[in-house]
């Protein structure tokens, strides 16, 4: 069975003589040892099919003739055990070889079977571990009427290796269903098995989890699309034009970044795809609403003035009275008209009037307008008390009404909508608690506590409570986070309780890219229990998905990764932290400018001080991630480039050699006095360094150098370059530099980074007087330079070229020189020309 393969192969190059040997003699044989009893020569029977179908030597009509029904023959109910497990892990892996239409016809039919063989759990993980596979092959219809079935029964298994073996195929069986079908049915299967009573199940679906939730991924919701491998946002474009930005575009900040369309009113859009916030004194979070998403803008604007109290907006903060005025109005015309019908919640909500709902009964319309008025007028009187410093918000009849709501709602917490209530209730009592214990000194600074809730259904507003004195509003949305944070962590009461804190983080991290039950589970990754209970390394699976999930999710949902990409980036683990050192630039540029340097940066930054297992990731990618970043941000980190320089572990030149790589990319973002200053004497100092594949580098580094300078507008500083070449190497003590003088000369010729005649005029008086050079091997490295490499210029070829002579005579005096390496390479062409080449061809030329 070994040579079986061979005189297949033979037979396929002698095909015109033995057109029908394979066929006809050898492809029986291996079709018969696949039931051998020898288990050895199964093996070998198996791999050499394989290895026939991968290669194409078989064709289709006898795979369809000879060796699909002898492998179903061999998983029947009377087979032997062995012998059908293996059948069935052949006809697993042949799915992809032999195509769709083999597959579906023959194959797919038994695999269902399989799945489903009581006897043997065996047989079930083969199909579990190639399910993903074989619906690859079959396409989504037929995973979704044949295969699915069978994956559900796979994933409740009564074997715990069955349903590992499922969790790790989990994302290839995702990427052929259908995206309803995947948020609807797998996605609450995978749940389960998180929830898998083995531990190996719950590990093997977290190292699953990230993948899983990438194939969630839009490019419509992320705000990213894909053009010539390069990752685009036409917000971050519209963003990076405009330096002086209104207050409504740093609220927007973080919403959605796709594709506008000409015909979508900006309302909408700020509806639908963002966080919509609007300071006010009370506000509430409306769930119910989501049939109120399809109406125009200028609906959206009234209802939108109709569910809040009518109080101070950001717009016009100067006419109070007049707003509370026309939100009344809003509010009786959209309770009274009969051409919208509304349900007993939405009429009478705690949610909406801050009271206990009441039974449905006639409106009088005369009545709501005195109500309407009664309430205007009061809240024209809460306007002008918030207005004078230090006085509460909110009475403290009105805490006790809030604490009341609490309480009666409570029983009824299993009810999303009702647990929103609560969370919004929980939020406002808090607020009239801090209003109330709010500092005199602190009473003219604007503070306000963000509710942020992310849209769970279309057309869900996001909304704040704001504790607010005479001082002006904070239109900057991060300076108001960053002075939340602080006012949080400062206030004693606040910290004392945690039934709001832990509330508003659980909110702010509300989606609807995934559904939110996948991604609450991947937040959970990084809990210290998780590395307990199910596996020590999740948090660096967690960190290693981090970029995908990012991409899914999108820019407008980065706060709801942000905490837990900062807890990764402080694991005590350093491999948790390399794995995202090797992707902070891909994130970077899922992100894009503004969220890059607001929290990748200070992290990025942290990497650089780590361990060099973590600043290796950073340096591997340094071009890729300081590209992202605007000029002035990243002209920071020239100061910091030295610091590569130094390494743990002196013996680690691979990165050394890496950076010196990097600096050559690096080039292209600085200008030619940051390239003089900062990167030359970095590049000088790899020109000397002890291990010859950093030197070879470094050539490289120095010689592009040139080429960059060179084209500066002004010659001044190529010429200081060469000077300093000329300095440190040329007129070296070392014969070690003499010879960095001629390779780097080297470099220059080949590359035509110098017109030669500026070469002949800079450098090239300096290198001839090399020959002279008391130490052999500089004498044979200028030799090969001189005959392989300048020589084959036409600038020195012609015979008007006054250098032509001293280069001649240059060369007879190396041809006459008492080495006899000189005398050879001075005299004749080698065969090696190239610089790479110079390194191993001769011991005589390194050190």
């Amino acid at each position: 069975m070994e040579q079986v393969p061979h005189l297949a192969m033979f037979c396929q190059e002698n095909r015109p003589s033995i057109p029908h040997a394979f066929s006809k003699y050898l492809l029986p044989i291996i079709v018969r040892y696949l039931a051998d009893q020898n288990n050895q020569v199964r093996k070998t029977s198996q791999a050499a099919l394989l290895v026939l179908l991968e290669q194409e030597l078989i064709e289709r009509t006898d795979v369809e003739s000879k060796v699909c029904p002898v492998l179903i023959d061999l998983t029947s109910p009377d087979s032997n055990d062995d012998v059908k497990t293996e059948a069935v892990a052949i006809m697993c892996k042949m799915a992809s070889m032999v195509g769709r239409d083999i597959t579906e016809r023959l194959i797919l039919p038994r695999f269902c079977e399989m799945c489903c063989d009581c006897r043997m759990f065996h047989v079930r993980k083969v199909c579990a571990a190639n399910f993903g596979d074989i619906c690859s092959v079959v396409g989504q219809d037929a995973t979704e009427k044949m295969l699915l079935p069978r994956f559900f029964q796979l994933c409740s298994d009564n074997v715990w290796g069955v349903r590992k073996a499922c969790a790790e195929c989990f994302m290839a069986v995702s990427c052929t269903t259908s995206q309803e079908l995947r948020r609807t049915k797998l996605s609450a299967l995978f749940i389960n098995l998180i929830s898998d009573p083995s531990r190996w199940v719950r590990q093997a679906a977290f190292q699953s989890l990230g993948p899983f939730i990438s194939t969630f991924a839009n490019p419509s919701n992320s705000g990213q699309y894909f053009k010539e491998e390069e990752c685009k946002s036409s917000k971050d474009d519209q963003q990076s034009e405009n330096d002086e930005r209104t207050a409504k575009e740093v609220l927007a900040e973080d919403a959605s970044s796709v594709e506008e369309e000409d015909d979508v009113p900006l309302i909408d859009k700020l509806c639908t795809d963002s966080d919509v916030n609007f300071t006010v004194k009370l506000e509430s979070s409306l769930e119910d609403v989501a049939g109120e998403s399809s109406k125009d803008s200028s609906q959206q604007v009234d209802f939108l003035s109709c569910c809040t109290l009518p109080l101070q907006s950001t717009a016009d903060s100067s006419k109070p009275e007049q707003i509370s005025n026309e939100s009344n109005a809003h509010e009786v015309l959209e309770l009274a008209s009969p051409e919208s019908p509304v349900t007993e919640q939405e009429l009478y909500n705690s949610f909406h009037f801050w009271r206990t709902p009441i039974p449905e009964i006639d409106i009088d319309l005369e009545l709501k307008r005195t109500q309407a008025e009664s309430r205007s007028t009061e809240s024209s009187q809460t306007v002008q008390k918030a207005s004078s410093p230090g006085s509460p918000n909110i009475t403290m009849a009105t805490r006790k009404e809030l604490e009341e709501m609490i309480e009666n709602l409570e029983p009824h917490i299993d009810d999303p909508d009702v647990k929103a209530q609560v969370d919004v209730l929980t939020a406002a009592l808090k607020a009239s608690k801090l209003g109330t214990q709010e500092d005199p000194k602190s009473s003219h600074l604007n503070r306000e506590i963000l509710y942020r809730n992310d849209r769970i259904e279309t057309g869900k507003i996001n909304c704040k409570i704001a504790c607010e004195d005479s001082g002006p509003l904070i239109s900057d949305s991060v300076e108001c986070m960053q002075s939340t944070l602080r006012y949080i962590h400062d206030d004693s009461d606040l910290s004392t309780s945690g039934s709001f804190s832990p509330e508003d983080e659980k909110k702010s991290k509300v989606q609807d890219v995934v559904p939110q039950a996948l991604l609450d589970q991947y937040l959970s990754m990084t809990d210290p229990s998780r590395a307990q209970t199910v596996d020590t390394e999740i948090a660096k699976h967690c960190a290693y998905s981090i970029p995908g999930v990012a991409l899914t999710l999108g820019r407008q949902n980065w706060h709801c990764l942000r905490d837990t990409y900062e807890t990764l980036a402080a694991d005590m683990q350093w491999k948790v932290r390399r794995t995202l050192a090797f992707s902070i630039h891909e994130l970077a540029s899922i992100l894009g400018d503004s969220l890059t340097a607001a929290d990748l940066l200070p992290i990025f930054n942290g990497f650089l001080k780590d361990l060099d297992e973590v600043r290796i990731g950073v340096l591997k990618h340094l071009y890729d991630f300081l590209k992202l970043l605007p000029p002035d941000k990243r002209r920071e980190y020239l100061y910091q480039l030295q610091e590569f320089l130094v390494t743990d572990n002196c013996r680690n030149w691979r990165f050394r050699a890496e950076l010196a790589e990097q600096l050559i990319f690096l080039l292209e973002l600085y200008s030619a006095r940051d390239i003089y200053d900062y990167l030359l004497p970095i590049a000088l100092n790899l020109c000397g360094d002890k291990v010859s594949s950093v030197r070879w580098i470094s050539y490289k580094l120095v010689s592009e150098m040139v080429k960059k300078l060179y084209l500066a507008p002004t010659q001044t500083l190529v010429l200081d370059l060469m000077n300093k070449l000329v300095e440190q190497f040329c007129r070296s003590s070392k014969w070690s530099g003499r010879q960095t003088f001629v390779f780097i000369c080297q470099a220059l010729i080949e590359d035509d980074c110098l017109p030669m005649d500026q070469f002949a005029l800079h450098l090239m008086p300096h290198l001839l007087h090399l020959a002279s050079d008391r130490v052999p091997n500089v004498r044979v490295l200028l030799a090969k330079t001189l005959k392989q490499t300048l020589l084959e210029k036409e600038y020195f070829l012609t015979s008007a070229n006054s250098h032509q002579e001293a280069v001649e005579q240059t060369i007879m005096a190396l041809q006459m020189d008492y080495d006899s390496d000189v005398k050879y390479f001075a005299s004749i062409h080698p065969a090696s020309t190239k610089l790479a080449d110079d390194a191993v061809s001769t011991a005589s030329s390194t050190y």
